[in-house]
């Protein structure tokens, strides 16, 4: 079992930036590939951005990237996603999920091929 929890969503001006963290805990950190998801209201999850457990390998949606960065603490088996000139489209519920299998090319970024997820944080972009 593997437990996430979300933190850092909040309201922000459009152009502004937030931090997203997710803590993981139940399972060594360096065995679980992660990622980021993110629905909007009326619309599918989609992806934003996946880490392998090594750190080593980084896959980003085209739509966030340069503006979004991926992170991962072992020390402090977190996660995190800075994220900057947010826009409107951005508002969107924020999931972190994790992977015991270790994935590789287009399977990061399908939500199922994921075994655990948080609850999620609100990131609401104002125009």
């Amino acid at each position: 079992q593997v437990q996430l929890v979300e933190s850092g969503g909040g309201l922000v001006q459009a152009g502004g930036s937030l931090r997203l963290s997710c803590a993981a805990a139940g399972r060594t950190f360096s065995s679980i590939d992660m990622g980021w998801f993110r629905q909007a209201p009326g619309k599918e999850r989609e992806f934003v951005v996946a880490v392998s457990r090594s750190g080593d390998t980084i896959s980003y949606a085209e739509s966030v990237k340069g503006r979004l960065t991926i992170s991962r603490d072992a020390g402090k088996n977190t996660v995190y996603l800075q994220m900057n000139s947010l826009q409107p489209d951005d508002t969107a519920v924020y999931y972190c999920a994790a992977s015991i299998a270790t994935m590789t090319g287009p399977a990061r970024r399908l939500a199922y091929r994921y075994d655990y997820w948080g609850q999620g944080t609100q990131v609401t972009v104002s125009s």
